[in-house]
This record gives structure tokens, C-alpha cells and sequence, in this order.
């Protein structure tokens, strides 16, 4: 029995340890770099978008220093479990397959559309080649929609795909397709319908870090609550694009 309390004692205390180191420690907010709006890296290589906006005011409401990391995506769970970050927020979609591996905090972004986008608005969509980014719920539909999935480490490679004829259309978030649609001068158009997929967008985190969440969760709501998040949305896509009610 005494072996036991002192067991439990010194549990106690190296938790007690461990969450005062935690709260200590820089905050490190993984992100891609290459998914603009919502990421980029700016003329001065520095980590810029909507989620760079969005994460420095959470930080300041949560009351933590946090530092800016780039991962490649197709890497980006793996790399946060393994804890080279602490968290990810790079436009990731919030799912069940997902949430089986790591945790999310409320959304951040509300469920937006996924769209496709090709050089000709009677590109076959349901049974040619798309090209998807690797490991997202794009990819994962267009597997299951009878296409022919055409992956790519990259956003900007799937679209350069449809450019040089690879493949026939490019599926992604809408979102994301609106500023090369609008830019190509015609060149690019969206086909078919949008398509509704995943919970919205939100923050990942591994499992063990509930407390993490949780603050990361109050500043979401708190920035929810007094229209900080909408106003982002609508400064990085535009007046027409969907916020929260």
C-alpha cells in the first residue's frame, strides 16, 4: 500500500511537472505553406493567409507564444503525433477518419463547398482523370466517385495538371479553385455541381493534449462570438463566402 501511494505521489508530481513545462514551452503551429488563401508563404518567406491571421489571434487569447513551423502535406498528421508541432492549421477538414488518429478543436472555418474546376465546362468530371491533393477528403471522394484519381503532393500541382492536360479536371476546395479560376482569364471554368464534404475546418491536435484543446476551443468561440472570424473569412475570400450565423 505505501509502495502504491508513493507511486501515485510521484505520478502526481510528474504531471504537476510536466503541465507547468507545457505551459512554458512556445506553441509550435504546423502548417503547409502552399494552400492560399488559407496558407502561403509570403514574398519574405514568411508563413501569411487567413490561418496565419487566424492563429496569432488565437494565440493572444489563449495567452500563448506560439511560432510558425511548414511541413509538407502529405506528412503533416504523421509529423504532429511524432511531436515535431503541437498542432496543425493548414486547411484540414475535419473528419472521422481522421479524429481516429489525432483530435480537433471546434471548427474555425464552417463546412465550405469542394468544387471542379477544368479548361472546358463539358469536361467529364465522373468517369476521366482528376487530379486531387494526396490524403485529403477530395481525393477520398473522387476514389469512390468511379474517376479516375490522379494525386499530387501539391495543390498547385493538381491544377497544373489540368493546365498541361494530365488531367481532365482538378477537385478541391472551392474555396481554394476560386482565386486560380478568376486569375486564369477563362482559361479555367468550375464544372458540375459543388459538392458539400467534411465538418468544417479545425485545428488538429494529438489526443493527449486535451488541456491545448481546450484553450485553443475557448478562443475559437470567443473569436466566433464577436465576429473576428467572419471578418477574416470575408478579408481572405470574399464578401459571397460562408461564415458562421
Amino acid at each position: 500500500m505505501k509502495n502504491l501511494i508513493l507511486a501515485t505521489s510521484m505520478l502526481a508530481l510528474t504531471a504537476g511537472t510536466a503541465f507547468a513545462e507545457s505551459h512554458a514551452k512556445t506553441i509550435r503551429m504546423g502548417t503547409e505553406g502552399a494552400y492560399p488563401p488559407y496558407n502561403f508563404l509570403n514574398d519574405s518567406g514568411e508563413v501569411d493567409g487567413y490561418e496565419r491571421e487566424i492563429g496569432d489571434e488565437l494565440c493572444a487569447r489563449a495567452e500563448l507564444t506560439c511560432e510558425w513551423v511548414t511541413n509538407e502535406w502529405d506528412s503533416i498528421i504523421p509529423n504532429l503525433t511524432s511531436g515535431n508541432y503541437d498542432t496543425i492549421i493548414a486547411g484540414m477538414s475535419i473528419t472521422d477518419e481522421r479524429e481516429e488518429v489525432i483530435d480537433f478543436t471546434q471548427n474555425y472555418m464552417p463546412p465550405a463547398a469542394s468544387a471542379y474546376a477544368a479548361l472546358s465546362a463539358d469536361a467529364d468530371i465522373s468517369g476521366g482523370v482528376i487530379a486531387a491533393q494526396t490524403s485529403t477528403i477530395q481525393a477520398g471522394y473522387v476514389a469512390e466517385s468511379g474517376a479516375t484519381l490522379l494525386e499530387f503532393a501539391t495543390y498547385d500541382e493538381t491544377v497544373a495538371a489540368v493546365r498541361n492536360g494530365e488531367a481532365d479536371a482538378v477537385f478541391a476546395d472551392k474555396d481554394a479553385l476560386v482565386p486560380a479560376v478568376d486569375e486564369s482569364g477563362g482559361e479555367l471554368v468550375f464544372v458540375g455541381d459543388d459538392v458539400p464534404l467534411g465538418g468544417g475546418i479545425g485545428m488538429g491536435l494529438r489526443e493527449s493534449d486535451t488541456e491545448l484543446k481546450a484553450k485553443f476551443d475557448a478562443a475559437i468561440q470567443s473569436m466566433k462570438d464577436d465576429g473576428t472570424i467572419n471578418a477574416a473569412i470575408k478579408k481572405w475570400f470574399g464578401d459571397d463566402a460562408k461564415i458562421f450565423e
